[in-house]
C-alpha cells in the first residue's frame, strides 16, 4: 500500500489528511471519520489501512482544530463543523484525477458513526455507509439521563464560546484523565492517555465550548433520512448498544448489522482481530453496494 499526505481546505482553513492507496487500482474511494477528539493516526487510520489492504482508496484526516489541521479554538469538537469537513473531504476525493469515476463510500467509528450518518444523509455523492461501534446520541434520552445538568452544561459551553469570541483564551479540560474530562471512561484513558493509543499528533484536550453542540447533537434524526445501504457493526459491550439498536430499527434504508464480541468500546480501535472482522464485512458491504467505477 501507498500512503500519501494530502491537503484540502474547508472555509479557507487547511485540513491535513493521509490518503491510503492499495497496490492495485482501487475499487472505490472512502472517507473516514473517527472518535471524539481523535486524529488520523488513531482509529480512522487503522480502518483506512485495513480498507486499503482490501482494495479501497481510503482517506483519514484531521478535522479542523485537531492534529495537523488548522483552525481555532484548538480541540473544538463541533458536529456541524465535522459534517462540513466530511463534505469537503468527499469533494477532495471526487476531484482527484487518479480516483476519477470511482464510487464513494463512508465509514464512521464511535462518535464518527453518528457524525458520518448525518453527513451521508445530506451528501448524495456518498453511496454507501458503514458504522463501527457507532455512537448515535438520542437527545431525549440524554436530557432524561442528565436532568438539569444538561442545560447547565450547554449554558457553560455557550459562556465559554462567548468569552473566546471576546478575545479570551479558550477554556479547555482534558479529553481523558481524572476529574472533569470529556470522556470519563477508564478504557478511554487506557487508550488516549497511555502509549497504547496516544500518538505525537494527538492532544489530550477538549474545548469546553464544544458542549454547546455535542450535547444537543441527535444522530437519530439521520436514521430517518438515510437512503443509502448501511452496515452497522457493534458489540453489546461497546458504548450504548441500546442507541445502536434503536438507530438500526429506525433506518429506512437497505440495512445490515453485524454484532461482534468485544471487551468494550476501545478495542474496536486497535484490536487486529476486531478490525479485521469489521473490515472484511465492510469490504463485502461496499462490494455489493458501491458497484464498479464508471
Amino acid at each position: 500500500m501507498k500512503i500519501e499526505p494530502v491537503n484540502f481546505t474547508v472555509s479557507g482553513t487547511n485540513v491535513v489528511g493521509l490518503l491510503h492507496l492499495p497496490a492495485q487500482a482501487p475499487r472505490a474511494a472512502l472517507v473516514l471519520t473517527g472518535p471524539l477528539t481523535s486524529v488520523k493516526e488513531q482509529a480512522p487510520g487503522a480502518y483506512a489501512r485495513a480498507m486499503a489492504a482490501r482494495g479501497y482508496a481510503a482517506l483519514a484526516f484531521d478535522h479542523r482544530t485537531f492534529g495537523q489541521s488548522a483552525g481555532e479554538p484548538r480541540q473544538y469538537e463541533s458536529p456541524p463543523r465535522k459534517i462540513e469537513d466530511i463534505r469537503a473531504a468527499t469533494s477532495f476525493l471526487r476531484d482527484q484525477l487518479t480516483l476519477a469515476g470511482l464510487p464513494l463510500g463512508a465509514i464512521g467509528v464511535c462518535a464518527g458513526g453518528g457524525y458520518m450518518a448525518a453527513a451521508v444523509a445530506s451528501e448524495p455523492r456518498l453511496e454507501a455507509f458503514a458504522a463501527v461501534a457507532g455512537v448515535f446520541p438520542d437527545v431525549s434520552v440524554m436530557r432524561k439521563m442528565m436532568g438539569d445538568a444538561f442545560d447547565t452544561a450547554i449554558a457553560a459551553a455557550r459562556q465559554a464560546r462567548e468569552r473566546f469570541e471576546a478575545g479570551q483564551p479558550a477554556a479547555r479540560i482534558p479529553a481523558v484523565g481524572k476529574g472533569e474530562v470529556a470522556m470519563p471512561l477508564d478504557e478511554a484513558f487506557e487508550f488516549y492517555g497511555t502509549p497504547r493509543g496516544a500518538v505525537p499528533n494527538y492532544t489530550n484536550s477538549f474545548a469546553v465550548q464544544s458542549r454547546e453542540f455535542t450535547l444537543p447533537f441527535d444522530a437519530m434524526d439521520a436514521a430517518d433520512k438515510l437512503r443509502v445501504p448501511t452496515l452497522m457493526i457493534h458489540s453489546e459491550r461497546a458504548l450504548v448498544p441500546q442507541w445502536a439498536h434503536a438507530f438500526y430499527e429506525r433506518l429506512k434504508a437497505p440495512k445490515q448489522e453485524l454484532w461482534l464480541q468485544s471487551q468494550g468500546q476501545i478495542d474496536f480501535y486497535d484490536d487486529p482481530k476486531l478490525i479485521g472482522a469489521a473490515a472484511d464485512a465492510i469490504a463485502a458491504h461496499f462490494d455489493r453496494n458501491l458497484g464498479r467505477p464508471n
